[in-house]
């Protein structure tokens, strides 16, 4: 007889540890799509302003056509991603294409004097800080649920519901390339 309440008390104790870690789980996988919905918003007000940034600096870079059709596209398909992930990669190639534009507007003077550039610039780079500030908060919370995914004895339960480690949102492989490059400083 006390054999059957020790197997009870063993049992009620895993089913108790089992809702524990599960409800661990859930509160961080809820609290890395939370900070994602943070960052939604940003990239929001980023898509909204890049056809404007466009079309101010169309008329100057004519034969630059093919760095505003890459903006363009990229900034299409980030739109039209579904999943978090997905929307990560889609931004990624997006701020790539965007600093390939940036580049190319160093070579016009002229552009950079145009009121209606300076003010979308300027926009652009409020939205582009404070999307810094949110994907530092995303990745804290990736960071957490990834840190219970692969920890003992969650992991037991993160197996269980089949959840893996998600991926940070960075910088992305394009841009991380044009960082590693040495500036070119011309005269």
């Amino acid at each position: 007889m006390t054999g059957l309440w020790v197997l009870l008390g063993i049992g009620a104790v895993v089913i108790l540890w089992y809702i524990s870690a599960n409800n661990k789980l859930v509160a961080l996988k809820n609290n890395r799509e939370n900070a994602f919905a943070d960052i939604d918003v940003q990239l929001k007000q980023r898509y909204d302003l890049i056809p404007q940034l466009i079309a101010t600096v169309k008329g100057y870079m004519d034969h630059e056509s093919d760095v505003l059709l890459k903006v363009t596209a990229a900034r299409t398909r980030a739109m039209g991603a579904k999943t978090i992930n997905e929307k990560v990669e889609a931004n990624n190639e997006l701020g790539a294409a965007m600093s390939g534009f940036n580049i190319q507007v160093e070579a016009y003077p002229d552009l950079k004097a145009n009121t209606n550039f300076l003010q979308l610039q300027g926009e652009i780079s409020d939205v582009e800080n404070k999307l810094a500030a949110v994907r530092r908060f995303f990745n804290s919370a990736t960071k957490e649920l990834n840190t219970a995914i692969e920890s003992i004895p969650t992991n037991i339960v993160a197996n269980i519901k089949k959840m893996t480690p998600q991926p940070m949102f960075d910088l992305g492989d394009a841009q991380r390339v044009q960082m590693d490059k040495a500036p070119e400083i011309k005269f």
